[in-house]
């Protein structure tokens, strides 16, 4: 039986995109539904153009209700990816999947995370800083925004001459390259 995996994302869904396609053709691990806060993310297009179901929700359903961990259960969700998702994960969605929910971060934490910290925001704080250096961090999820346990870092340079969209180009890179790879082998330890 294949171990199966939820995505939750905000936007538009690139590295969603990825996941997708890595487990598009793997016997042993599927992207079984796409769950977004946002009625107009990219993601829903993504997600339809591999035939993975979606499930749209709202503040009251996320924070007040347990229908969202409900509906992982249901459908036998054993890991939760975070793609560009800006919602603090609640306590009972952590509860429900101790150490298998994970997120990537588009700079080397502790710097520049918490709230606030996502997208161009965090290559802009990044470049303000004139840092030389860039990255990516997977990690698990907790309570607060980027404070889980690291699992894997990688880093960029950051050229004087990089802008914004060069800066995000090389981050992305990194994401793509191993976010999928990293939660495969992530996936792979679950005992089902």
């Amino acid at each position: 039986m294949k171990k199966r995996i939820a995505i939750f994302a905000s936007g538009s869904g690139s590295n969603a995109q990825k996941l997708m396609e890595h487990f598009k053709r793997s016997n042993e691990i599927e992207i079984s539904l796409v769950l977004t806060n946002n009625a107009e993310a990219y993601v829903l297009q993504r997600a339809d153009n591999f035939e993975i179901p979606t499930h749209i929700f709202d503040k009251n359903e996320f924070y007040k209700t347990d229908e969202v961990v409900d509906l992982l259960k249901n459908l036998e969700i054993d890991f939760v990816v975070l793609a560009g998702f800006l919602w603090l994960i609640p306590k009972n969605l952590i509860d429900a999947y101790p150490g298998r929910i994970v997120n990537i971060h588009p700079a080397i934490l502790p710097k520049f995370g918490g709230k606030g910290m996502y997208g161009d925001h965090v290559h802009h704080a990044v470049m303000a800083a004139g840092e030389t250096e860039g990255g990516i961090t997977i990690h698990y999820v907790d309570e607060n925004y980027d404070e889980g346990e690291y699992i894997y870092q990688a880093r960029y340079r950051i050229d004087k001459n990089d802008n914004l969209e060069m800066v995000k180009f090389k981050g992305q890179q990194l994401e793509h390259q191993h976010y999928p790879r990293i939660v495969e082998t992530l996936v792979k330890k679950i005992k089902k």
